[in-house]
């Protein structure tokens, strides 16, 4: 799927927009170029009919990659005693107000309060603390992995990639994403299933989905399994064929995250791949503002 470079077109003015379910704000440790009443303005203008806010929460301290961290410091964070890497939390109670204050601005669009939430399977009790909040979008992603150096220790992508290799981490994310969806982790949507292909090196090749196809069909038959939607993240569009075999396994729903940072990266390729996933079978329903369901 190529970029889409007509969001907001008169070409679209007569289709329905996805909501766009995955965005971060100033909120969310590592956007800090975040803005979420300047993102509302983006939807508006674009014409979304609704978008999520999903930020950061974060529970795990990540073992370094080889070489060390290389974020600047406009990421929130610290480092531990062990020189494992801590985000900073979510900042609810002003979150939530910027979000009721962003809701009077601009009362034609639906801004739902919600966040993304890493490996939330292994957390249940700091999990349990954020029940209160009532988020209206949850997000289940995945950007750790074991780590096979200390046991019981988790690594960021970067850091797994150097032990695994390429083709043994994606193998290693997948299986843990099953878990995860087959877990009791408060979640609704799975967040970019493809978040290690973010990493895949122009010159190793394409991606071998004879090898992939099994595992991610297990992972999805859990997740159908589970109730919970499936994301296409247009960060990098997912492959069409993941959304063929989210179909063909029973999966209900399709939900769209762009997985923005800044407001400008709103509703990415949002055209594009509304198509191929209304080509794989998922058409929007009489909510424009809800998850695209199974034709």
């Amino acid at each position: 799927m190529a970029e889409d470079d007509d969001r907001g077109s008169a070409q679209w003015a007569d289709a329905r927009w996805p909501a766009d379910d995955h965005v971060h704000s100033q909120y969310s440790w590592d956007a800090h170029s975040g803005d979420l009443e300047a993102t509302c303005a983006r939807a508006v203008q674009l014409g979304l009919p609704a978008i999520s806010f999903t930020e950061h929460v974060d529970f795990g301290a990540w073992q370094p990659p080889p070489g060390g961290w290389t974020w600047n410091g406009a990421v929130r964070g610290r480092m531990d005693d062990h020189g494992r890497f801590m985000s900073a939390p979510l900042e609810v109670q002003a979150y939530v107000e910027e979000v009721e204050r962003c809701r009077h601005l601009f009362p034609g669009l639906r801004i739902r309060c919600g966040i993304e939430l890493s490996e939330g399977h292994r957390f249940p009790d700091e999990v349990a603390e954020l029940a209160g909040w009532g988020f209206e979008r949850v997000v289940g992603s995945l950007h750790a992995l074991q780590d096979l150096r200390h046991p019981g220790e988790v690594v960021e992508l970067r850091g797994a990639l150097a032990q695994r290799g390429l083709l043994g981490t994606v193998h290693a994310y997948l299986d843990e994403a099953a878990v995860m969806a087959a877990s009791d982790a408060p979640f609704e949507v799975l967040g970019h299933l493809d978040y290690p292909l973010r990493y895949w090196p122009a010159g190793a090749g394409p991606l071998p989905w004879d090898d992939l196809e099994e595992r991610v069909r297990h992972v999805l038959s859990v997740l159908a399994s589970s109730g919970r939607a499936l994301e296409v993240n247009t960060r990098r569009p997912m492959e069409v064929q993941v959304v063929r075999w989210w179909h063909e396994v029973g999966g209900q729903a399709v939900s769209f995250g762009s997985d923005a940072h800044r407001p400008e990266d709103l509703a990415v390729r949002w055209r594009e791949v509304a198509d191929a996933v209304s080509s794989a079978g998922f058409r929007p329903t009489a909510d424009p503002t809800s998850f695209w369901s199974r034709a």
